[in-house]
C-alpha cells in the first residue's frame, strides 16, 4: 500500500483556516519547497489578469477554489519553477498509470488525478487525505523537479 502523510503545504502556517479547493496550490508548495504563500500570490495572480472565457470569470484574485490548469499562463509558471510535464494518459489509451508508488518515478512530483492536483516525494502521498483509492486512481501525469 502506498504511503500517505498529511501535509497542507504551509496552509495552515500562513493564517488559512477550513476546507479550501486549493489542492493546485498546496501540491506545488510541497513539491517545490516553497511556502504556501508565495504560490498562493503566483495562482491568484494568474487567475485574476487570464482572458474570461464562459467557463472563467476575470479579476477573481484567489487561489482558494481552483486554477485552471490548462491556461498557458499556468503551464509558464510550472516550467518557470522548473517543472516538466510528463503525460501518463492519451484519448483512448486507458489508464496506464496509477497513483500507486511503484508505477511512479521517485523524486519530487505532482500527480494530475480526476479533478486533483496531489504531491508524491518518492512513492509517499503528501495531501490532506489519501486520494489513492487503494492505489486504483488514475493517474492522467505528472509534473517532476
Amino acid at each position: 500500500m502506498t504511503e500517505f502523510i498529511f501535509n497542507d503545504g504551509g496552509r495552515e502556517l500562513a493564517g488559512f483556516k477550513g476546507y479550501a479547493g486549493d489542492c493546485v496550490c498546496r501540491a506545488i508548495s510541497i513539491a517545490a519547497n516553497l511556502p504556501y504563500m508565495d504560490v498562493y500570490a503566483k495562482l491568484s495572480d494568474g487567475n485574476a489578469t487570464q482572458r474570461r472565457s464562459k467557463n472563467t470569470t476575470k479579476g477573481a484574485r484567489s487561489a482558494r477554489d481552483g486554477i485552471n490548469t490548462g491556461r498557458k499562463w499556468f503551464k509558464e509558471y510550472m516550467i518557470s519553477l522548473g517543472f516538466t510535464w510528463t503525460a501518463t494518459m492519451s484519448i483512448g489509451s486507458g489508464c496506464t498509470t496509477h497513483l500507486k508508488s511503484s508505477e511512479l518515478p521517485s523524486g519530487r512530483i505532482i500527480c494530475v488525478v480526476s479533478k486533483h492536483f496531489v504531491a508524491v516525494i518518492d512513492g509517499v502521498i503528501n495531501d490532506t487525505s489519501d486520494c489513492s483509492r487503494e492505489e486504483t486512481r488514475c493517474v492522467y501525469g505528472y509534473w517532476t523537479i
